[in-house]
């Protein structure tokens, strides 16, 4: 009888411990969703390296995509961001420019070199201050530069350039806008405003004797087909920032931010292989069309835009800051 009895409390017990085991709550956490627009389309080499920079931050992050302006128009994310409507966004520095007038520094011509000069400015003391500007004024977290190309001249007449003086007079294609004019202007030349739209038959009917857009887009657009050389200024390293709302950032533990940091440190890089590869690949293209393709004395194109550029919004920069990113090696 009292075997029989301690076998039953036994089981009883075991019941019990195992019911009691059912019903203890998950610890595991939901990963936070992150909303991100972008004006790009899905299509876009950008849009792969963000995609892949989600895979790599799924286990704490659901990237919930937006792609070519569809949750807000391009201009508006910025006042999103600020109003927490939006948490992630790939966000062009003029942007921030408009709200802090130092940051057109970052948007002027000839000021970075190639790709990796941009990233490592960015990674610099300088970088750095700029990046604390944005969040200590703006509400953001400036996550990583995203690069996509660089803007070089693309000329109808066959006259070789070399120097901004050999610009003069060349009737220069550049988007409508203050910014874009005075960018024509910084490169020698004589800007006209045309809608992209309207670019191709501008070229062929002698409109406008040139025009400036990344490589790759000129392909795309097919404007080696009423042109005869490209002219490779790259005057313009074109990127965006990818940001992230301050309260989402400061929010994260030290592990979670570096975590977060690394892997978009890793798209941005992969970024840059990807767009340095097409761009070569395009370049090799144009070569074998028959179309000059050649570098001009960029020094004096340098020297030239940047005296342009202090002389007019050379008052809204941080002290030594063009020096100090001019030394970045």
């Amino acid at each position: 009888m009292r075997a029989s009895y301690s076998r039953r409390r036994v089981l009883a017990a075991g019941a019990s411990m195992l019911a009691a085991a059912t019903i203890v709550p998950t610890t595991v956490r939901a990963a936070t969703k992150l909303r991100f627009s972008a004006a790009f389309t899905e299509t876009d080499l950008r849009a792969q390296a963000y995609k892949e920079f989600a895979a790599a931050i799924k286990d704490q992050f659901e990237f919930e995509p937006y792609w070519g302006n569809t949750l807000f128009k391009q201009g508006a994310e910025l006042v999103a961001l600020q109003r927490d409507n939006l948490d992630l966004c790939n966000l062009a520095p003029a942007d921030i420019s408009k709200q802090i007038p130092a940051w057109s520094l970052l948007t002027s011509a000839f000021l970075f070199r190639d790709a990796d000069h941009m990233a490592k400015t960015f990674k610099s003391d300088i970088g750095k201050t700029f990046i604390k500007m944005a969040k200590d004024q703006l509400g953001i977290q400036v996550i990583t530069p995203v690069y996509f190309g660089s803007r070089s001249v693309n000329l109808k007449p066959t006259k070789e350039i070399k120097t901004p003086a050999d610009m003069a007079g060349i009737k220069l294609r550049m988007p409508p806008g203050e910014f874009w004019q005075f960018l024509g202007e910084s490169l020698g030349a004589n800007p006209t405003p045309v809608a992209y739209a309207e670019l191709y038959t501008a070229l062929q009917t002698g409109t406008v004797d040139g025009q400036d857009n990344p490589v790759v887009a000129s392909k795309l657009m097919k404007f080696d087909e009423v042109t005869t050389q490209f002219v490779l200024t790259k005057h313009v390293i074109a990127y965006d920032v990818m940001v992230i709302r301050s309260k989402i950032w400061d929010a994260l533990s030290p592990a979670q931010q570096a975590e977060f940091q690394a892997a978009a440190d890793k798209m941005s890089a992969e970024n840059i292989k990807r767009f340095d590869s097409q761009e070569a690949e395009t370049l090799e293209y144009f070569k074998k069309e028959g179309k000059k393709v050649y570098a001009p004395d960029v020094a004096a194109f340098r020297t030239y835009a940047q005296k342009k550029y202090i002389d007019k919004y050379g008052k809204d920069w941080p002290t030594g800051a063009l020096e100090a990113i001019n030394a970045i090696a």
